[in-house]
């Protein structure tokens, strides 16, 4: 199912929008890790799915979380999401993907399709990974759990992940996490994802009209 956004979409908006995820992913991956940028920032439009044949991280954390920014005809968007961290992460065949609707000069729906960690190449590598997610589905394994945690109190050292500086969190809020997490067969929607190193070996970037080919 294509993430459904209201309004027109200009020729000069959809242009931005269309900038290779990748480019944009490494640039906020420079600037954390040069502490230039806080780990948040105002999300886009468009909600994106992720696919993957597994993801296997460290140090997992997951707390509850508001993305903020604004929908393509401008209107203030504020989406709850539960966020998930990992201080390192391996993902085997990942698929991104994100339709921009009603794109002018008769073009239609366009739909960017990024893929990377398939066979023949490594697996996609990322380090002090955030995803905001808003929905997920995937066979989990977790190991050493903790479910309840304050999200304050979440450790942020030797490279563990805990709350994103100046989010909107509530520390005092439901939090959960574990030493290590295997989630198979990957299907989730999400507002942003933010990472310190991002290696995606294999990568393909496609653009395309056809309505079937998103991830999922």
């Amino acid at each position: 199912m294509s993430s459904q956004v209201r309004g027109g979409t200009r020729w000069k908006r959809f242009a931005l929008v269309m900038v290779p995820s990748v480019a944009a992913t490494a640039a906020v991956g420079v600037g954390l890790a040069q502490g230039a940028l806080a780990a948040s920032f105002a999300v886009s439009g468009q909600e994106f799915k992720v696919a993957a044949a597994e993801l296997e991280g460290w140090d997992f954390v997951q707390y509850g979380n508001v993305a903020s920014g604004k929908t393509l005809d401008g209107k203030p968007l504020n989406e709850p999401v539960a966020v998930s961290g990992f201080s390192k992460a391996y993902i085997t065949e990942m698929c991104q993907s994100v339709v921009t609707p009603k794109v002018p000069f008769g073009i239609g729906n366009v739909t960017l399709r990024l893929e990377a960690g398939g066979k023949g190449h490594d697996r996609v590598f990322a380090k002090s990974l955030y995803l905001d997610v808003s929905e997920l589905d995937a066979d989990a394994k977790f190991r050493n759990i903790d479910i309840g945690v304050a999200a304050g109190s979440l450790p942020k050292s030797d490279g563990k992940p805990g709350i994103q500086p100046n989010t909107q969190a509530n520390p005092n809020g439901f939090s959960q996490r574990a030493e290590k997490a295997v989630l198979k067969k990957v299907r989730q929607k999400a507002w942003a994802t933010t990472a310190g190193t991002f290696n995606l070996s294999g990568l393909k970037l496609r653009l395309s009209r056809e309505s079937d080919q998103e991830c999922y």
